[in-house]
């Protein structure tokens, strides 16, 4: 079975392999929905996957558009796959095997959401929607043969292990969470098994702030009073949507001031972790005495007894992975030979149409009943007369041979020959 697709598929993606947090900053979209919309004047299908981790646009294009695309955009520096290698590329992405932590759930959801978004703004075509709901099957799939998630931590759970490796042990801690979204939610389950004096969870929505901190016996804090919080904890963990800093050099310095150890001039140390994309916590307050300030890069470091076992299981996994490589490749091509198959049918369904109408208008005193007669009978025999050359477009689609497939398609739609192309 050849690897040539029927119709293009690009990936351009930067993640935490080659990249520092900074640097995905900078070219990350802040504006989901209008970057998708300009996706859509270029492109017939398009995805948007942003993770604190990773950014990946998906597109039904070649890689010459899709690079000129990005830089319009006025972003560089991306690594592209394309066609066979893309998919591939998708079913590593979806089964965890391209993750921070290897094997990791949490990548399923943020696909789901991705391919949701590109729905909601309308662009994303069948080919695009067909990709995205194979690889999360297939990263499903991985998962239940080989247990690769057994046991890995995600990055909220990771940035609870860093902070523990940081204090030695959080067991009657005080720890501020910020963010009451998937990640904060991740976080404050991995929190509430430690044993803490007190959990405070922070949201610019009071309301959702309340819901979490309920569900693991803590206390919602109104944004307003984050600081005074921050000067009553040990730890404050950061994972918030907002495109900007919320946490500022300034305003930490004025809230050190409450953390004086009695008797001594010094301040009592504070551990911030920052697992949020863009960054919740301003650079410069990695410079304020007394404060540890620890970003998603610090998060590969942490020790994770479990990774022996996942690297065998991703052994398995990617066994799995070349096998289904080749049934994507198929369900895409045929999928691709979609459009074509339309041009094909619906340039008959005129000529039936049209034919049945003339016949008809022959008929004096044509009732009803010879009306549908003859509808049908059109109908039937112009099925027939596609069923063979529809199942060798598909044929075609399948071995990726998009251009036998179009000369057939031009020949019988325009009288074209086969041969045409090499007279010409």
């Amino acid at each position: 079975m050849t690897h040539a697709l029927f119709s293009p598929f690009t990936i351009a993606g930067i993640s935490h392999h080659t990249a520092s947090v900074a640097d995905m900053e900078k070219v990350r979209f802040p504006d989901e929905e209008a970057f998708l919309t300009r996706a859509g004047e270029w492109f017939k299908g398009a995805i948007l996957l942003q993770t604190c981790n990773r950014i990946e646009v998906m597109v039904n294009g070649n890689e010459d558009l899709l690079g000129r695309f990005l830089e319009s955009e006025g972003r560089a520096g991306w690594q592209i796959w394309k066609d066979a290698e893309a998919l591939s590329h998708l079913l590593d992405l979806a089964a965890g095997l391209d993750s921070m932590v290897i094997g990791e759930d949490q990548i399923l959801g943020q696909l789901r959401d991705a391919l949701t978004l590109s729905e909601s703004v309308s662009v994303a075509d069948p080919l695009i929607t067909l990709c995205i709901n194979k690889a999360i099957h297939a990263g499903s799939e991985v998962r239940r043969i080989t247990g690769i998630n057994r046991g890995a931590v995600s990055i909220g759970s990771a940035a609870v292990l860093l902070a523990e490796e940081q204090l030695g042990s959080l067991a009657g801690r005080h720890i501020l969470v910020l963010g009451s979204g998937e990640m904060g939610v991740l976080v404050t389950q991995a929190l509430a098994e430690k044993q803490l004096s007190a959990i405070y969870v922070a949201n610019r929505t009071f309301d959702r702030a309340q819901r979490l901190a309920r569900k693991v016996s803590g206390t919602a804090v109104p944004i307003s009073d984050l600081y005074r919080f921050m000067t009553l904890s040990d730890v404050v963990i950061c994972c918030t949507a907002a495109p900007h800093p919320v946490i500022r050099a300034e305003e930490v310095m004025e809230a050190l001031k409450g953390r004086s150890w009695p008797l001594d001039n010094s301040v009592r140390p504070l551990l911030i972790v920052d697992i949020a994309q863009p960054r919740d916590v301003e650079e410069s307050v990695r410079s304020i005495p007394g404060v540890c300030l620890f970003t998603i890069d610090d998060l590969r470091k942490v020790n994770d007894n479990t990774a022996q076992f996942r690297r065998e299981a991703a052994e398995k996994a990617q066994i799995f992975l070349d096998q289904e490589i080749t049934r994507f490749i198929r369900l895409f091509n045929r999928k691709a030979a979609d459009e074509l198959l339309a041009t094909l049918h619906s340039w008959a369904e005129q000529i039936r149409i049209r034919e049945r109408d003339k016949a008809l208008s022959r008929l004096s005193g044509c009732d009803d009943r010879l009306r549908d007669v003859t509808d049908d009978l059109t109908r039937v025999l112009t099925r027939k007369l596609l069923t063979d050359v529809t199942l060798t477009i598909r044929s075609c689609a399948e071995r990726g041979d998009m251009q036998v497939a179009e000369d057939l398609v031009g020949a019988i739609t325009r009288g074209e020959t086969l041969c045409s192309r090499t007279q010409d």
